[in-house]
């Protein structure tokens, strides 16, 4: 069933939000609810259902009186077809995409419009901020996915290695240009980032607005964490088949610290052998009343060594993330948890890199590898 709300307006919208929706009805709910607290209120609102199990209808349908508003159901195509969808049925001047996890502070559309009326560009996108309410888990993910320490910055920070490229969850542009470059392509995932290249290569403008945040909520856990940062690193690697000058340094760099990683634990393995094997030597020579032991004393030493050199970088790093995301959520529940988090961004998203490189590159496939593709948007 689709319906649009009956509030008529005399003159086109200037902002139209699209809102792709696949089995999130409380979050729709909390995102519509910030939407109807807007200090600017030019805008229409577009939400299509992506073939859910679970249907938000009954929720938009509380705000039909309160926002211009369209609902819409369609069969499961994935985030970037439904924002295409919803796109086609917009009459705003920009459109906006928003993730149906975010919520939208009140000066949200304010700032847009403001950044817009002081210096107008084609294109642009907001920074993401997790809200006082998240729970420790959703502050830990956060602060991985926006820290300096992790992604570089790219995602909207002051201090990046790369330019900033607006992403799906809060994301600006012309109707008239998204129109000409045809939306969102048919990637199940990095649709945005193509989208983003392809504004690029265009020539039109596009700006970073950073007093126009979002709250984002995310994944709740740290399994689908891991899913979406996996299936973000095989994304960059199809990204690079479409778009070869896209490929930097700082996207390798969780790569390089995933085989880091690796190393680092074989070394510690390895230590841990020589450890074994110097306690057993020097057993061994007690009981047979040695008194020289410098061989095994040599081993176990060499040992501790290979132990301390392998903990130590990781240790090191545990210590920087635990004490940065202290300092910025003044918690140490939640510094502690972006450890966790933080190793896993960059895990998850270097072997996925990895995983597709192999695979496009060393293997020879020349289709799109996708991981999680049934049950990543569950």
């Amino acid at each position: 069933m689709n319906f649009n709300t009956d509030i008529k307006h005399k003159r086109r919208m200037k902002y139209s939000l699209i809102i792709p929706v696949y089995n999130r009805p409380d979050e729709v709910d909390e995102l519509l609810q910030s939407l109807t607290m807007q200090t600017c209120k030019d805008m229409e609102v577009v939400v299509v259902e992506d073939g859910s199990d679970i249907p938000c209808e009954a929720v938009v349908q509380k705000y039909a009186k309160l926002l211009d508003l369209k609902y819409f159901r369609k069969p499961n195509s994935g985030p970037g077809q439904t924002r295409n969808y919803g796109a086609e049925r917009s009459q705003g001047e920009y459109l906006i995409v928003l993730d149906s996890d975010c919520v939208l502070p009140p000066g949200y559309l304010a700032a847009v419009d403001r950044e817009l009326s002081a210096n107008p560009c084609a294109a642009f996108g907001g920074p993401d901020r997790a809200h006082e309410s998240f729970s420790p888990v959703q502050k830990a993910i956060n602060y991985s996915m926006t820290s300096f320490f992790t992604t570089g910055g790219i995602r909207g920070g002051k201090k990046k290695m790369d330019k900033f490229y607006p992403r799906s969850f809060n994301m600006g542009i012309q109707a008239s240009l998204y129109r000409q470059l045809g939306g969102f392509s048919e990637m199940r995932f990095g649709e945005d980032i193509d989208f983003s290249i392809r504004i690029f290569k265009s020539g039109a403008q596009c700006r970073l607005f950073p007093e126009a945040w979002v709250w984002h909520k995310r994944r709740t856990d740290f399994r689908k964490f891991f899913r979406q940062v996996h299936n973000s690193g095989i994304a960059r690697i199809n990204l690079w088949k479409r778009h070869p000058e896209s490929l930097k340094l700082v996207h390798l760099l969780p790569a390089v610290f995933t085989v880091g990683v690796v190393l680092l634990l074989l070394l510690l393995t390895t230590s841990l052998i020589f450890m074994g094997l110097g306690i057993f030597a020097a057993y061994g020579a007690s009981g047979a009343g040695v008194h020289c032991i410098s061989g095994p004393v040599f081993v176990l030493t060499l040992g501790g060594f290979m132990a301390m050199m392998s903990l130590a970088p990781l240790l090191l790093f545990a210590l920087l993330i635990f004490a940065d995301s202290w300092w910025k959520n003044r918690s140490a529940k939640v510094a502690w948890l972006s450890i966790k988090a933080s190793f896993i961004q960059l895990i998850g998203y270097g072997s996925g890199f990895i995983r597709a490189w192999w695979a496009r590159c060393v293997m020879g496939r020349n289709e799109e590898l996708q991981a999680f593709k049934k049950t990543f948007y569950k």
